[in-house]
């Protein structure tokens, strides 16, 4: 799997993609919260781009489904560490948990491998809901 800048926009989007597929589907409520709360803007993306981060993660996870039949079954407890640890910015980590919460949520069912994320992002970064409900968000959300 590619790695992105520490930090960067791409890393902290990844993870939050990972939590929209991690449930086998990308659902249209998932999609349509994460616009509500401008999650592109929230995380620095680029209008548009989430789809493309999205894309790729696909792409690379299914490099891997031909031995194991399921997306997330090459994301082990190492590939989520390594993914969280791109993404190290306190306020970031926040952000990108509040993001992916929501997310999670959007369609009324937690699923397993959401779960599963989520629970990694929160050990990794040492964070609570309540710290995700802290998240700062931009100052363009603040004042839509």
């Amino acid at each position: 799997m590619r790695s992105y800048p520490h930090n960067s926009p791409e890393a902290a989007a990844r993870i939050v993609a990972l939590v929209l597929i991690s449930d086998g589907h990308v659902c249209s409520s998932e999609s349509e919260i994460l616009k509500q709360l401008g999650a592109e803007h929230e995380l620095g993306l680029e209008p548009h781009l989430m789809p493309h981060i999205v894309h790729t993660l696909c792409e690379e996870l299914l490099l891997g489904v031909c031995a194991t039949g399921s997306l997330l079954a090459n994301v082990d407890d190492s590939t989520l560490a390594s993914l969280m640890a791109e993404v190290s910015d306190p306020a970031l980590q926040r952000t990108v948990l509040r993001l992916s919460l929501a997310a999670a949520r959007a369609d009324g069912h937690l699923a397993d491998g959401e779960t599963v994320v989520l629970e990694a992002a929160r050990h990794h970064w040492g964070l609570t809901d309540d710290d995700a409900a802290s998240a700062p968000k931009s100052a363009r959300r603040q004042t839509a």
